[in-house]
């Protein structure tokens, strides 16, 4: 409708000058609010910080874009469970990939597949950039760090432990009954660390938002990034400076409540509706992410679940008690 809404953009920004000046024109036309995908990139790893002062001048012309960002890195989660992992493009990988997972967890057991499985070259060229980048691949511990540092990478335990950086993908994922993961971050982690990211949170024209929702069901879990970005910011980050506890609460609840429109909420106040997270800080954490087989045909899809919500409450009613649902149903569409 007419003067109602808002726009959202995703854009790789090839051509970061001709594009960011599309969008502020779209922006000016359309006289409605506008929000991109603002992240850092591997490749283009000072883009983030050209397009926060295209966003600066937009707004200093009375134009409102912001960026909206994830307040940790978008990782690739490999594993022999899950869609992808290191070994994907070896030729021998496709007589694993077609067992169902025992089956294929007792041929991965088998030293034989396996020495001929660790010798094998990719056969997609591009995979290894993706897949066999080792010194920015990381195990995935519980509970699991989105900041992890250099040393932590498998090319560094290669190299102090002596041994072949393949074995030690090998081994990590066969860990935990073949349910290990690697978390590839290919997103937001160009520097090795969440500088840049911390940046982008505080600044005046990004709201916190993003995170895959389900297009890579069995490959990228942004299932917790609300969470992680309490517990990390406020409380757990060791390699940087932390955020206010207040200042992380309002960028998730008051500040995209009203960018959307959405004044009646955000806030604890009378009169407002009452959407809240009743949260046990002390226990507050996020978990590993976990393979489950419930979507049509039996297909799989990655979960994540947290510790610490006490409750939910939608519109005053309790719609979820320690992380599972009641039969409550308050929720409605939205629209304007």
């Amino acid at each position: 409708m007419l003067g109602r809404g808002w726009l959202q953009v995703i854009s790789d920004f090839d051509d970061p000058a001709e594009e960011s000046a599309v969008l502020r024109r779209i922006a000016e036309a359309a006289r409605r609010p506008m929000t991109f995908s603002l992240l850092q990139r591997e490749k283009v790893p000072w883009l983030w910080r050209f397009l926060l002062d295209r966003l600066e001048e937009a707004n200093a012309a009375g134009t409102p874009i912001s960026g909206q960002v994830m307040g940790r890195p978008i990782g690739l989660m490999l594993g022999f469970e899950l869609s992808q992992n290191p070994f994907s493009s070896r030729p021998s990988w496709r007589e694993a990939a077609a067992l169902p997972f025992p089956r294929r967890l007792a041929l991965l057991r088998d030293p034989g597949f396996r020495a001929r499985l660790l010798v094998e070259p990719n056969a997609d060229p591009a995979a290894a950039y993706r897949l066999n980048t080792w010194h920015m691949m990381f195990p995935l511990d519980d509970p699991p760090d989105y900041e992890p540092p250099p040393e932590r990478s498998l090319a560094a335990m290669a190299a102090r432990e002596g041994r072949n950086v393949e074995e030690i993908a090998y081994d990590l994922m066969l860990a935990r009954d073949g349910r290990g993961i690697i978390n590839r971050p290919i997103i937001n982690y160009a520097d090795g660390d969440l500088e840049a990211v911390r940046e982008m949170v505080g600044h005046p024209h990004t709201l916190i938002g993003l995170g895959d929702g389900g297009a890579h069901v069995g490959l990228i879990c942004d299932a917790s990034a609300t969470t992680s970005m309490l517990t990390h910011w406020t409380r757990d980050r060791r390699r940087g400076e932390r955020l206010p506890l207040g200042f992380v609460l309002r960028r998730l609840s008051r500040d995209n409540a009203l960018a959307l429109g959405l004044k009646d909420r955000g806030a604890i106040a009378p009169g407002l509706r009452a959407d809240l997270n009743l949260l046990d800080y002390n226990r507050f954490n996020v978990r590993l992410p976990e393979l489950v087989y419930d979507l049509p045909t039996g297909g799989k899809r990655l979960l994540q679940r947290a510790d610490g919500y006490v409750a939910t409450l939608l519109a005053g009613q309790v719609t979820y008690c320690e992380g599972e649902p009641t039969a409550a149903l308050s929720g409605r569409r939205t629209r304007g």
